[in-house]
């Protein structure tokens, strides 16, 4: 669609300060955007390019300097803005009809929705539910009494075990798994025994996992994605473990089980958590760290183990250099040794 950049900002909640006829047709970033698209600017390593930038305006909160010759669209929340401006102009993404809506297998003691979209080799097992306006795509497999809510998304090749509830509005990319056996063994006379895992898995309203995730059920109870939550790609979820509400995991985070993570928690691509511990609300955790024992509401931690996060970076920046370091030490020693040598001599 097209609009003209006033209207846009109307609806966007902006102020134009410039030429606000402008038809916008698209978004882009600052740094290519062409003179029919609008861009923002939300971090300010990038205000380098609004001197050369070619879009019709650019989303910007009233503190940051802009040249003169560039239209702008003042508002509180730039990226947020931009967002929106993008569900104006392109909308999500539309789901295409089944092809043979005939090859699923439903069981006839399974609820499926009448207004459910069901792809073709998706199999619901007995006693499962799924809601009202609901998208299962090809190999999506719903276990033996599983209930899935309203207006949820699962893409290709998810699979939902036994006795797991999803909540409404919930979206699982491809490839994810949840409610899988947790990893609990009793090791026994030289054996790893099995632990029954009798449990399940709750994904609460409006959560959405990337591809390739893996939530385990409980061995007893429950594991828990928690409202509002989000995960990127390839996440590993133990089991017994809570993860709390509007949550944000970056992809190849590992969770071990028994954890209780609080709400607004952030945690950055590759860290990893140590089973039966707590983490606070508010916690920020940086890329790659390792948090082995509980974490205070509002820390933000990093580094192996993870410390305070100032902390790891200082710990980080000293050890870009260990041999240099190491050289050092070893002539500091040379020196030592040499001066000792001199005064045992006079």
């Amino acid at each position: 669609m097209t609009i003209l950049l006033h209207e846009l900002a109307e609806r966007l909640g902006a102020t134009v300060e410039g030429d606000g006829d402008v038809e916008i047709s698209g978004c882009a970033p600052i740094d290519t955007a062409g003179p029919t698209e609008i861009t923002f600017l939300a971090n300010r390593k990038y205000a380098q390019f609004l001197r050369s930038t070619r879009a019709a305006g650019v989303l910007i909160d009233s503190s940051t300097p802009c040249p003169d010759h560039v239209t702008r669209l003042v508002c509180d929340d730039p990226y947020f803005a931009f967002r929106n401006a993008l569900v104006e102009l392109c909308g999500f993404r539309t789901h295409p009809a089944p092809i043979d809506p005939d090859a699923a297998r439903i069981h006839p003691a399974a609820t499926v929705a009448d207004d459910a979209v069901v792809h073709p080799y998706v199999v619901v097992e007995e006693g499962a539910s799924v809601g009202r306006r609901t998208v299962l795509y090809p190999g999506v497999y719903i276990g033996t009494g599983t209930v899935v809510g309203d207006d949820c998304i699962l893409y290709p090749n998810v699979t939902v075990y036994d006795r797991c509830v999803l909540g409404d509005r919930v979206t699982l990319h491809s490839s994810t798994v949840i409610g899988h056996d947790g990893f609990g063994y009793a090791t026994h006379g030289g054996r790893h025994e099995k632990i029954p895992q009798t449990g399940n898995v709750v994904i609460e309203d409006d959560v959405e996992l990337g591809a390739g995730c893996a939530i385990e059920r409980a061995a007893i109870e429950e594991t828990r994605i928690g409202k509002g939550t989000k995960f990127a790609d390839l996440i590993s979820i133990g089991h017994g473990t809570r993860v709390g509400d509007h949550c944000l995991l970056v992809s190849l985070v590992g969770i071990s089980g028994s954890v209780d993570v609080g709400n607004y928690v952030a945690i950055g691509g590759q860290a990893g958590v140590t089973g039966h511990l707590k983490i606070g609300d508010g916690v920020q955790v940086m890329a790659r760290a390792a948090v082995a024992r509980d974490v205070e509401p509002g820390r933000r931690v990093g580094g192996v183990p993870a410390i305070d996060s100032e902390d790891a970076k200082r710990n980080a920046l000293a050890g870009t250099d260990l041999y240099g370091l190491f050289k050092r030490v070893r002539q500091l020693e040379r020196e030592v040794r040499r001066l000792r040598e001199e005064g045992d001599d006079g």
